[in-house]
């Protein structure tokens, strides 16, 4: 059964058993103040519905039944396995004070099991959970006791309910919200069992090794929380159900992973046709990663440094290590996004790379050539390395300290921090002062800067407010630089020797005998910039990205500012 099938037969199921079918929400969450649970995505079908679920009424009524887009990455580390996704379609019935366990229960085990409304599934092959209790909530012997009936009714022998804790059975979004026990549903994909009883022990053996695999998960929503604490019962108890369509295409098309379903197989069978050196779990990564980040945009996400733009530009860089692990040809994708942010990526990791192997530590990686540290992770997992975590900690706080108290003198109130970010605000900085030279003319003379991981800030002499074609001409020389994609270089020379070169400083400040100039470009006599300066810098201006300068001002008399981002 084809994956569009499924979700059809779904919403038709429910809709003859009187629910609306509303459309799905957007990926994206609301940012407006006062939401509940405000998170950068809809990970669950039930976020969307959340005020509805505390109580509020619904336009189309107290049933209801979606296909909801989700993105969640809590489980990257699983992607790769059998059935995890960062993105999902999440299958889904809502009762909002209406039906409660009995209903709920029922009509699960009728749409799966059902030849003729529902999927046909063998019931024999169905292994159930429930909540064993604590001391929040009693252990959820109603909802146990359903499912005796109906296996007993069914004539479905064998022991196949077993009662887990919190971890388990027991759903929550967040600090804040509805949430309750629930009662899961399992799938003997493998027929390892033969639709026989089971122990725990071999429940919990087959979960490991995803032979059986979760394919709906029932939600009763019977208790509030706020600060992390239950503050009581809802006064109407509601249903939030969920069957993740990428496991039940899974189950329907007879494979034992997600990716081998139509849901995949195209873009898999590009991955293998393109790649040189097959490794079926970078194939599968690279697959989900895609998938993924093509949905975020078609969203509205853009890459960027901060939330979910981050989220997506994590996605992209390590579709792109992958790619890489399989010798993947061509790009990853075509959709411009994705495809600017390969080629940016490309350098970083290019330079990270090559340093990695001479043995070089996370922080340095970080600090000095901008690479990532779950990229530095994860590259280490692979070859049987040990990161100390907490060694890189500390040394980013360290640093983070003495560039905060160093920077008035070292940078004349510049950088604020080590991040990759502020390093390449601080490289983008050289850039805009050589540009502002080149535009208002030799007159101009650095009077401060202060660099943030969130934008860059440049004080310089200037006479008048700058126009908008001189600010345009500026923005143009720096990204036509960008895109020439010239290296970084340091060399350390003498005083003396350093000011012959032309290298721009600040008259009056006191240097030291020897001096780091830092130049911008091939070699030094045709460098585009060059600055006595104590760094740090990115190696290659190409991963940058684009400058934009979003305010000019004045600042005191004969003084000017200029914020700027890159993009």
């Amino acid at each position: 059964m084809k994956s569009s099938e499924i979700r059809q037969k779904f919403l038709k199921f429910f809709e003859k058993r009187g629910h609306a079918i509303i459309p799905s929400a957007s990926l994206i969450t609301p940012d407006e103040k006062g939401i509940t649970n405000p998170t950068l995505f809809n990970t669950a079908g039930m976020q969307p519905l959340i005020p509805y679920l505390l109580g509020q009424p619904h336009p189309a009524g107290k049933r209801l039944v979606d296909v909801q887009k989700c993105v969640r990455t809590v489980d990257i580390d699983d992607i790769g396995d059998k059935t995890h996704a960062t993105f999902f379609e999440m299958l889904g019935n809502w009762s909002l004070g209406d039906y409660f366990k009995k209903e709920t229960i029922q009509w699960s085990y009728e749409f799966l099991t059902s030849k003729e409304e529902g999927l046909g599934l063998d019931p024999r092959k169905l292994y159930i959970t429930v909540f064993e209790g604590d001391e929040n909530a009693g252990r959820d012997d109603e909802a146990a006791d359903i499912w005796r009936d109906i296996f007993m009714k069914n004539k479905i022998e064998g022991e196949r309910i077993f009662y887990l804790g919190v971890k388990s059975n027991w759903w929550e979004a967040g600090e804040n919200g509805p949430c309750g026990p629930d009662t899961e549903m399992f799938y003997d994909v493998v027929n390892r069992f033969s639709g026989k009883g089971i122990t725990k022990t071999d429940f919990f053996d087959a979960d490991e090794k995803r032979d059986i695999v979760e394919i709906w998960n029932d939600v009763f929503m019977q208790y509030e929380k706020k600060d992390g604490k239950i503050i009581g019962k809802l006064p109407k108890p509601s249903v939030d159900t969920g069957a993740g369509l990428e496991r039940l295409a899974m189950v329907m098309q007879g494979v034992d992973n997600i990716y081998d379903t139509d849901l995949f197989r195209e873009v898999m069978d590009n991955i293998k046709n393109n790649s040189k050196n097959w490794n079926l779990k970078s194939a599968r990564i690279m697959a989900d990663h895609v998938r993924a980040s093509t949905f975020l945009i078609a969203d509205g996400v853009l890459p960027s440094n901060t939330d979910r733009g981050y989220v997506l530009r994590k996605l992209i860089r390590r579709t792109v290590r992958h790619a890489d692990i399989l010798g993947f040809t061509g790009h990853i994708s075509e959709i411009p996004e994705i495809l600017e942010e390969e080629m940016k990526f490309r350098v970083t990791l290019r330079q990270g790379l090559k340093e990695f192997e001479k043995g070089v530590n996370a922080f340095t990686l970080f600090s000095s050539y901008g690479f990532p540290l779950e990229l530095t992770l994860e590259l280490a997992k692979e070859k049987g390395i040990e990161i100390d975590v907490e060694k890189f900690n500390e040394e980013f706080k360290k640093h983070q300290s003495l560039s905060r108290s160093g920077a008035e003198k070292k940078f004349k109130g510049g950088l604020a921090d080590t991040s990759e970010m502020s390093v390449k605000y601080h490289t983008a900085t050289h850039l805009l002062h050589q540009a502002l030279h080149e535009v208002l003319g030799e007159g101009v003379m650095q009077k401060g800067s202060n660099i943030t991981p969130e934008r860059l800030r440049f004080d310089f002499s200037y006479g008048a407010k700058m126009t908008d074609e001189e600010k345009k001409k500026v923005e143009e020389i720096v990204n036509q630089k960008i895109k020439e994609n010239l290296p970084v270089q340091k060399v350390v020379m003498s005083k003396a020797e350093a000011e012959k070169t032309g290298a721009r400083h600040f008259f009056g400040e006191k240097y030291g005998d020897q001096v780091s100039v830092y130049f911008i470009g091939k070699d030094m006599e045709s460098a585009f910039s060059k600055e006595f300066c104590g760094g740090p810098h990115v190696e290659n201006i190409g991963n940058l990205g684009i400058f934009k300068i979003q305010k000019e001002e004045a600042i005191s008399q004969g003084i000017r500012r200029i914020k700027a981002i890159l993009k």
